[in-house]
């Protein structure tokens, strides 16, 4: 079986590569997946996408003129694609549900340590041989109130690092309340108490954002939002970047409503980030080249699942789902494209 592999870099082909097996010819192709580009994979019986890639209804509809029947992403979010069309056209979505949790939520924590300890700042300044210490006065975690929206698998072990309970080492010994549709009881056994989303808004230190971008979550963190929120309160978000209002949280930011920012995702990442503009020196998007200009704003570049471990889960089970499909099973991880 043909498969185009879109917006490959040099790490997909590595790990793909290498969990690659039986005859599965993989078409690796630097181009993103647009109505521009969905004519590359022509020739192909399936298309693997990451979370960039431009899924559209347009686009499927390409794509099944095209013969392609399967969609596969080397990501466990699946919002970038149009799933009711793809269900309309008989075209099957398959996902990897969970890579590693760790990867992502040991991330958000990278953030909170580097925000709260003024890490960038610190290492800057000692390259000038500067050993001040004025501006880098941070806080004790340990005790501190975090509210966790969003408790699947990455939110849970999050929560797990920041309460410590059930770890090896005492972990950070924080209070640690969760907003979630469906409460996880495996958090619950870690001593996390479910709470409504405004108390996750008026009672955290930190919040940290695990949940899914859908149309209920879609700007979740609002102008109305932040103004519940304790002023200096330090937000963390490497789930989705449409879950945040980004001009909303700029005000916040200019306001001294916001502490601390630190975000791995972005709503227009798309246009930005897995490439390298460090030619370009500036920015289109007035609002992202705002966000840099603050001291108190950590910004990675979508990068929390950018793991040895991650990245071979990922390269596994893409392939199995490709694997299952061409043997007539299936994917092994299909998405549901029911309502």
């Amino acid at each position: 079986m043909r498969v185009a592999v879109f917006s490959s870099k040099d790490y997909d082909r590595r790990f793909l590569s290498s969990a690659r097996t039986g005859d599965l010819e993989l078409n690796f192709l630097e181009h993103r997946l647009t109505e521009q580009t969905a004519g590359l994979a022509q020739g192909h019986a399936a298309v693997c996408v990451f979370v960039e890639d431009e899924v559209s209804a347009g686009v499927l509809t390409r794509l099944a003129a095209d013969g392609i029947r399967l969609v596969v992403l080397r990501s466990a979010g699946h919002d970038n694609v149009h799933l009711a069309c793809a269900r309309s056209l008989g075209i099957v979505v398959a996902h990897v549900p969970a890579y590693s949790p760790y990867a992502v939520a040991e991330h958000a924590v990278a953030l909170i340590l580097a925000l709260n300890r003024h890490v960038c700042r610190a290492y800057n300044r000692v390259r000038e041989y500067n050993f001040a210490l004025t501006g880098l006065l941070g806080f004790d975690l340990h005790g501190r109130t975090v509210g966790v929206v969003g408790t699947g698998a990455i939110g849970t072990v999050f929560a797990r690092i920041m309460t410590g309970f059930g770890c090896r080492m005492t972990g950070f010994g924080c209070r640690v309340i969760a907003h979630d549709v469906r409460p996880n009881p495996e958090c619950e056994r870690l001593g996390v108490s479910y709470v409504k989303l405004d108390q996750i808004f008026a009672d955290s230190d930190i919040i940290s954002l695990h949940c899914p971008l859908t149309p209920a979550t879609h700007h979740l963190v609002d102008a109305d939002a932040l103004a519940r929120m304790k002023r200096g309160v330090m937000l963390v978000n490497t789930s989705r970047g449409g879950l945040l209002n980004t001009a909303a949280v700029i005000s916040a930011l200019k306001k001294g409503l916001i502490g601390y920012l630190g975000i791995d995702v972005y709503e227009e990442e798309n246009a930005i980030f897995f490439e390298d503009r460090s030619e370009r020196g500036a920015f289109d998007d007035d609002l992202f080249a705002r966000l840099l200009t603050f001291p108190n704003v950590l910004v990675t570049g979508h990068q929390g699942f950018f793991t040895t471990d991650a990245l071979t889960r990922i390269g596994e089970v893409t392939i199995a789902n490709l694997l299952g499909f061409e043997r007539g099973d299936g994917p092994q991880f299909p998405v549901a494209t029911s309502d």
